[in-house]
């Protein structure tokens, strides 16, 4: 685990994100009110950053106060309360701060993936049998630090989703 010295900044900035996103420690939907307790976001904050330093699945860090389930279901909240754009760009300003971006050579590139589940941005993979993918176009830098992503249908050329690559991240 990453020392308490280099999470409690990190937490401290996302917390200060998260602030407006707070629900109440019980469902106000529920009949009674008294369901279950919501798992702390410093939890789940913890098992998330955890699964990033390990580079493991979140069924193998889940614990009995914070499943698998409810770390997914948070960051999803957390994605659709527009946190994520935010957090990256607080994580890049910081990171140029402490060690420097190398931003004299930037580097893009456009991977296909399989896309199984589909969404808006899967299309026909011209390159899997016709199967569902996703093109993710990532910016980085010349250390290999992700920049920017943006993601596209497969069957999509290349060169459209060069100029909003470039310009998406913070310089």
């Amino acid at each position: 685990m990453l020392p308490a010295s280099l999470i409690e900044p990190l937490w401290v900035e996302f917390a200060a994100l998260i602030e407006s996103a707070q629900r109440p420690e019980f469902s106000p939907i529920h009949p009674w009110r008294c369901h279950r307790r919501r798992i702390p976001d410093r939890v789940v904050f913890d098992h998330v950053i955890a699964a990033l330093v390990h580079g493991t699945g979140y069924e193998r860090l889940a614990s009995p106060g914070c499943s698998d389930r409810t770390i997914r279901r948070r960051l999803a909240e957390w994605a659709q309360a527009g946190i994520g754009s935010e957090l990256l760009r607080i994580g890049l300003e910081a990171y140029d701060r402490m060690i420097g971006l190398e931003l004299a050579d930037l580097a893009v590139d456009g991977p296909i993936m399989k896309s199984t589940c589909g969404g808006e941005v899967s299309g026909r993979s011209p390159v899997d049998r016709g199967k569902q993918g996703t093109k993710r176009a990532l910016a980085c830098d010349g250390d290999g630090i992700p920049l920017h992503l943006v993601a596209a249908r497969t069957n999509d050329h290349d060169s459209p989703l060069l100029e909003p690559t470039w310009s998406g991240f913070p310089t």
